[in-house]
């Protein structure tokens, strides 16, 4: 949670990060909603994950494969973006291995997501619907952390319940207001402090 809560610290509002066991695995930050960062870091917490499927650990690279080749081709292979590909991205894709995986299917997909939990999901300020604990619970979130304040927090509060989640509210919003108007200046002039127009 600390970690999680501590990674919003350093990011560009709206945002939310998942994080498992002290590692942050999914960071979702300058989105105009909180579900668009609920949704993309889950997304991408949810790839983090099922780069840690069986399957994927056995991939049958060909020896002298670099690095980032693999990390590429993972991410690929567990999209699914690697199946849809044609002609000389396929190619190339399938150069990497001595064999084509096989791709993996939704069901693998769908049982391997089960088994990720313990997932702490954190918010820079109050989750305003209660879509996010959804949302977040389908990425394995079993704890939530975000300040307090909105009109929905019942609301909230009750989704989290449903789903066995526990909710920490706390006081300290993540969002700055110094730094809100600075980026609006920013954006707005170009530079901060004079306004044009």
């Amino acid at each position: 949670m600390i970690v999680a809560t501590l990674a919003l610290k350093y990011t560009q509002s709206n945002s939310v990060c998942y994080a498992l066991n002290g590692t942050v695995i999914g960071l979702g930050a300058g989105q105009q909603s909180r579900i668009h960062c609920t949704r993309l870091a889950g997304d991408k917490a949810d790839n983090w994950w099922l780069r840690h499927h069986p399957r994927v650990l056995s991939l049958p690279f060909k020896k002298g494969t670099k690095r980032a080749d693999k990390a590429n081709a993972i991410d690929l292979f567990v999209t699914g973006a690697a199946y849809q590909a044609e002609g000389g991205e396929r190619a190339q894709w399938e150069g990497l291995f001595d064999e084509t995986p096989v791709e993996l299917t939704k069901e693998e997909k769908v049982e391997h997501m089960k088994e990720l939990k313990g997932v702490c999901c954190s918010s820079d300020a109050f989750f305003p619907f209660p879509d996010n604990v959804h949302r977040a619970h389908r990425s394995g979130a079993t704890y939530l952390c975000a300040p307090g304040g909105s009109i929905m927090d019942a609301e909230c509060i009750k989704a989290a319940d449903e789903k066995d989640i526990v909710f920490v509210h706390h006081n300290m919003r993540l969002v700055s207001q110094q730094r809100i108007a600075k980026d609006y200046l920013d954006g707005a002039t170009g530079r901060s402090g004079e306004i044009q127009g």
